[in-house]
């Protein structure tokens, strides 16, 4: 008798319509019904796992068969509802979630998983958000939890304390969407999700030389082509639309198929880790007045030191043609933040130009383990790429690409600390900005007190000292934009939300502490003067 073994999750939801990924026990007919509308489809198998992804029409509370029997809302939790996305009226946005028990030593070590207390408070009855994004590091995929070690030891006794392959994978991501207030959270709220390192290892992709390195490694090309083979049916076939997922070739290869398809996603995997160029990550949504662009930071990058992109040709090609004005905001989800402290940005300048061997055949060398040592892998260590992004933003801010949208909103996690910063072309600009960079990280991973306090000297203190001085020394350009750090750096486990209204917007921060209490919130724009609040949808 088939039974859920992970979701249902509400992803892509549109005016109309709905798709719900389930992953089942046995191969199975998934029924999902809502408001008198009943949508069926046939699971497919990758690895001897099931997963179904039903587009269903209609809207209201549903409910989830597994060949005729309901299995579906569970006892003792609110019904899971399907609304319309008509607009984006509030954005919640996160990253950084490891996967551990909520008891007391777990909460001391960890902090309060926000991501569950907002599933808490939105069960009491609080407005659901349009939209969760998850920017990356959705499992840790390097660093596994004692529960995720246990299932490891049972099943091999070699390779590395870490996930290596599919099954390892299919494990990981039952943990982190299985406890039973997080599951009904991401069974009511649709979400869109990118990957950021720790989905597949830490400093994934950082440079040529870690490639290269990793490549000597020989459970390596297992663990790469698992991570990219789950993530695509864990998260990315979710981010598509309908017609966006028909129109996949790998997709229309799977569904229907009689035979497990494990092999064509691995073979698709590899091709994507070896040719970035053979399958794109990132995605694009309009929702009512705002374009929503999430850009692969990661698995499209050009790591080659002579020519360094953090996009490469193809996939800037295709967010060029995106990033215009017309819209009311413009939203950029990066994993990785645009808009460092400005003296650490400097430094991974610097450091990118000493590796590419600015200074020389050995101070390269010394540089690239200083980039991989210190994780130097943000936009200011693709310096041309960032100066690229910053004409562009540059641009449609002054609506030279289409009327001016009220903001640029950069949504970032990865950093493991939060704040906002304001950018521009001129100090002027950031007297009244239209751009901005909204990092929120991590959702449950704290830093240590010893390495707070490391970051803020660092990244705020000696870095701004140094940071200056290093670019100068190597000859690096002028920056495109400007920007300061006007709120933050907060350090507590987060989720943040982006409240629209019209051509209005506002950011807060959220922490637990242990309950969901807001930390700041910030005004982008200027508040709609027939509304007293930020309207959110009400489910």
């Amino acid at each position: 008798m088939p039974d859920l073994l992970v979701g249902p999750m509400l992803r892509y939801v549109d005016e109309t319509s709905a798709s719900i990924w389930v992953e089942t026990t046995e191969p199975c007919e998934v029924a999902i019904a809502v408001g008198g509308v009943r949508a069926t489809d046939r699971t497919f198998s990758l690895h001897g796992h099931h997963y179904a992804i039903v587009d269903v029409e209609g809207t209201g509370p549903y409910s989830v068969e597994l060949d005729g029997r309901r299995v579906w809302p569970l006892d003792g939790f609110p019904d899971s509802e399907i609304c319309p996305l008509e607009e984006l009226n509030r954005v919640v946005f996160g990253s950084c979630r490891t996967t551990v028990p909520h008891d007391e030593e777990y909460v001391a070590t960890h902090g309060v998983d926000v991501l569950r207390e907002y599933g808490m408070r939105l069960m009491d009855g609080e407005d659901l958000p349009s939209l969760i994004l998850f920017l990356g590091d959705q499992v840790y995929a390097d660093e596994p939890s004692p529960e995720m070690l246990e299932f490891i030891h049972a099943r091999r006794s070699d390779g590395p304390d870490e996930i290596v392959d599919f099954e390892e994978y299919a494990e990981l991501y039952r943990q982190a969407w299985t406890d039973p207030v997080v599951r009904w959270l991401l069974s009511t709220v649709p979400t869109a999700m990118i990957f950021d390192d720790h989905d597949v290892r830490d400093d994934w992709n950082t440079s040529l030389a870690w490639r290269q390195k990793m490549a000597e490694v020989p459970w390596w090309p297992k663990r790469v082509t698992s991570a990219l083979g789950a993530y695509w049916v864990y998260q990315h076939i979710g981010n598509l639309s309908p017609a966006e997922r028909k129109a996949d070739p790998l997709f229309a290869q799977i569904h229907g198929a009689d035979v497990d398809g494990g092999p064509a996603l691995d073979e698709f995997a590899k091709g994507a880790d070896e040719d970035p160029s053979s399958a794109r990550w990132s995605y694009t949504r309009d929702i009512g007045g705002t374009r929503l662009i999430m850009l692969d930071t990661r698995c499209a990058r050009e790591v080659d030191p002579r020519r360094r992109r953090m996009l490469d040709d193809q996939e800037w090609a295709w967010f060029d043609d995106l990033a215009t004005g017309g819209v009311d905001h413009l939203i950029i989800g990066s994993s990785v933040p645009v808009f460092l402290p400005s003296g650490i940005f400097d430094v991974e300048s610097w450091n990118e130009a000493v590796a590419g061997g600015a200074w020389g055949r050995r101070a390269a060398v010394w540089g690239e383990k200083v980039r991989q040592a210190l994780d130097l892998e943000h936009w200011g260590a693709f310096r041309e790429s960032f100066e690229q992004l910053g004409r562009l933003l540059a641009d449609v801010a002054a609506g030279r690409r289409g009327r001016a949208p009220a903001t640029i909103v950069l949504l970032s996690g990865d950093v493991h600390y939060s704040y906002l910063a304001a950018a521009g072309r001129k100090s002027s600009d950031l007297d009244s900005p239209r751009i901005y960079q909204a990092v929120c990280s991590p959702i449950r991973n704290p830093l240590s007190r010893t390495l707070r306090l490391a970051n803020v000297i660092g990244s705020f203190g000696v870095a701004g000292l140094v940071g200056g001085v290093l670019a100068r020394m190597a000859r690096l350009p002028r920056r495109a934009l400007r920007w300061k750090i006007t709120d933050g750096p907060w350090f507590p486990n987060a989720l943040a939300t982006l409240d629209l209204d019209g051509r209005s917007a506002a950011v807060s921060w959220h922490t637990a502490r242990p309950a969901l209490e807001e930390m700041a919130r910030v005004q982008l724009t200027q508040p709609r003067r027939d509304h007293a609040r930020v309207p959110v949808r009400r489910g």
